[in-house]
């Protein structure tokens, strides 16, 4: 017991390192440009002595695509336990992706062909919407029923509460959209030259979805 504790560490330390360097590269020349040969290089490593950490570029990947995933949910669960509001919750979102932007289009941009993500993964992500969930239900329920509403009423089993209204997930899921639009038309350099701010026209589109 007493040998394996320090081998573990080392392990995880090593793994961490690992993870370093990819989010590194992916930084600064985006997920295409992850290689596992590369990282090796770096670290004075064999590429099959790098295989023992991580067996190949898609569990590298997921781990780093658990990371971030656990990083956004913390990060949105801390703030609404703190008091944070849907519009404060907005921009603690878009001040996490912006400090990292290639981490977040890593969970949230171009799926990697041929990888697919295992289940926890989306079961962390669905933490981010369990507390956005929270968020817009005590906004109330909407005086009329829309189309998307009626069937979603049908189609909420993703969601953990029975007791949240299906208005309150509607809410939810176009706060999601209107969110993610612009802040991945930002991210991605696509208001560039228009000179307007972005985190106002966060703030006019949460308006409208909550009138």
């Amino acid at each position: 017991m007493t040998e394996q504790a320090p081998r573990e560490r080392y392990r995880e330390q090593v793994r961490g390192e690992i993870k370093q360097h990819a989010r590194n590269q992916i930084a600064e020349a985006g997920l295409p440009a992850l290689s596992l040969t590369a990282i090796a290089k770096q670290m004075s490593m064999t590429v099959p002595a790098l295989y023992r950490y991580y067996r190949g570029r898609d569990e590298l990947i997921t781990a780093l695509i658990r990371d971030a995933f656990r990083s956004l949910a913390d990060t949105v669960r801390a703030a609404a336990d703190s008091g944070a509001d849907l519009l404060a919750l907005a921009h603690v979102i878009r001040d996490w992706a912006k400090a990292d932007p290639q981490r977040y289009f890593l969970i949230y941009g171009t799926p990697v062909p041929g990888y697919h993500a295992p289940p926890d993964t989306t079961a962390i992500s669905n933490e981010v919407m369990e507390v956005l969930i929270q968020a817009n239900s005590a906004l109330g329920e909407p005086e009329s029923a829309t189309t998307f509403h009626v069937h979603l009423e049908t189609h909420r089993e993703w969601v953990d509460s029975d007791t949240v209204g299906t208005g309150a997930v509607r809410r939810a899921l176009s706060f999601w959209t209107r969110l993610h639009g612009v802040l991945s038309l930002e991210l991605a350099g696509h208001f560039t030259g228009m000179k307007f701010d972005p985190a106002l026209l966060i703030d006019d589109e949460l308006a409208e979805l909550k009138a």
